[in-house]
């Protein structure tokens, strides 16, 4: 799936437990994810000598000598050339590269030892971007797969749109997840909308281009970054868009729209589900909550406001609502307690990200956090004490083209499945369990 997004919906909810399935990573893993972060993360003059291989790149009998480089593997010494073009065949950049892709593929080469898992997950709405431009949409489903033959049939729909789709989530209007609410791009004359989809057109009985059950819903809303549906009693069948310098809560049935300015574009959202809040990340760092009993933008509107240095990128509720996770991009994930003067309280060290709009996965039951970097590497945190447990490097080369996208199941396997992470990777799908 190129480039696909994935939406995840879990059914159901287990006890917390603690995370004895997720291997340590080994002290040479720990070593070295930081090697292979993006630029931002890995930024360093060009006077500086470049690190040696992994395996006998520590070796202290082997000495640096400056300008040059010590290749274990040929067990010689390189000149180093200037530059970064074609025409030099060996550089800071070519060598920094090679190593990042060895270490890569020795990473891989330990997970295919952790053995992959049976699946019997809830369903993934995928954006898959093509090559003619726009998207095309699909829902997997994961129930009945077995391993070895790991295979998802999509369910795939006419509806193929010339436009970029900026963001996507599952919408509960008639029943739990019964539509999936899109924010398309405008286009030309076309302006920018928001769609909400029946989830049963999806469905393979449908496919053959019989009768479409449910009903269809667009709005026209340009430029929205971000989407939220809303499950509160205070914003019932209403959904969230951000925009540039606004946020809009539009509700389904009337029509009825609240329009809130702000400062800066609105790159994420989270509705509270018992408070009445609308949380909202900024692209100027600035988190704040739209208190939802507040008819019009006079004071009082805004109930919280927490800062990041960077903008933020994607928000998740936690703890009964006593706390708000956020990431941003600068690779900064941070817990903030809602409850004593918005503090931060954890941060989770290791994310890499420069500029990209990356989500971040939270899943209180296991107790664990999940994103994807730039660098293309999955990390995955314990929850509890920030402490890292796993780093997985993507199946194919990094490329910034194609970072994965991943999908937590807590039920892989079936009912009696245990927790595995679902990642899609160009055209393919992987599943990583635990041991």
């Amino acid at each position: 799936m190129h480039k696909s997004s994935l939406q995840n919906r879990r059914r159901g909810r287990r006890s917390h437990q603690q995370n004895p399935w997720f291997r340590q990573p080994g002290s040479n893993e720990r070593n070295n994810s930081g090697a292979q972060q993006s630029p931002r993360g890995s930024s360093r003059s060009d006077d500086e000598a470049p690190s040696t291989s992994s395996g006998s790149a520590g070796n202290s009998s082997v000495p640096d000598l400056p300008g040059y480089y010590f290749d274990p593997e040929k067990n010689r010494y390189f000149r180093l050339l200037p530059g970064h073009n074609n025409c030099n065949p060996l550089t800071k950049e070519s060598i920094r590269q090679k190593e990042m892709e060895s270490r890569r593929l020795q990473l891989l080469e330990e997970e295919d030892k952790q053995g992959k898992a049976d699946t019997n997950s809830d369903r993934l709405f995928t954006v898959n971007d093509v090559k003619v431009g726009g998207s095309k949409y699909g829902v997997i489903n994961l129930r009945g797969l077995k391993a070895p033959t790991f295979r998802a049939h999509v369910h795939e729909n006419l509806y193929f749109t010339n436009r970029k789709v900026n963001a996507v989530c599952w919408a509960s209007l008639n029943d739990l997840d019964s539509h999936i609410l899109l924010c398309l791009m405008g286009i030309a004359e076309t302006p920018g909308c928001a769609t909400l989809l029946p989830a049963s057109l999806f469905v393979s009985s449908h496919s053959a281009g019989g009768d479409r059950p449910g009903m269809l819903c667009s709005f026209r809303i340009p430029g929205a970054w971000s989407c939220a549906w809303s499950l509160n009693i205070q914003a019932n069948n209403c959904f969230s868009t951000g925009l540039s310098r606004r946020v809009l809560v539009t509700s389904v049935v009337t029509g009825h729209r609240q329009s809130f300015g702000t400062n800066s574009d609105v790159l994420a959202q989270r509705f509270a589900l018992m408070a009445p809040l609308l949380f909202n990340g900024c692209q100027s760092g600035e988190i704040f909550a739209i208190d939802l009993r507040c008819r019009n933008q006079g004071k009082g509107w805004k109930a919280t406001r927490l800062f990041h240095d960077s903008a933020v990128t994607s928000l998740q509720i936690l703890q009964e609502e006593q706390c708000l996770m956020a990431s941003d991009m600068a690779g900064t994930i941070k817990l903030w307690d809602l409850r004593n003067s918005s503090q931060c309280v954890r941060q989770y060290e290791g994310h890499v990200n420069e500029y990209a709009h990356l989500p971040l996965h939270v899943h209180e039951e296991e107790g664990l956090v999940v994103a994807v970097g730039q660098d293309c590497y999955t990390r995955i945190w314990s929850l509890h004490d920030a402490h890292l447990l796993r780093t997985i490097p993507s199946p194919h080369p990094a490329s910034k083209a194609d970072i994965p996208s991943v999908a937590f199941s807590s039920r892989l396997g079936g009912l009696r499945g245990a927790p595995g992470l679902l990642m899609a990777v160009r055209q393919d799908l992987y599943c990583f369990s635990y041991n």
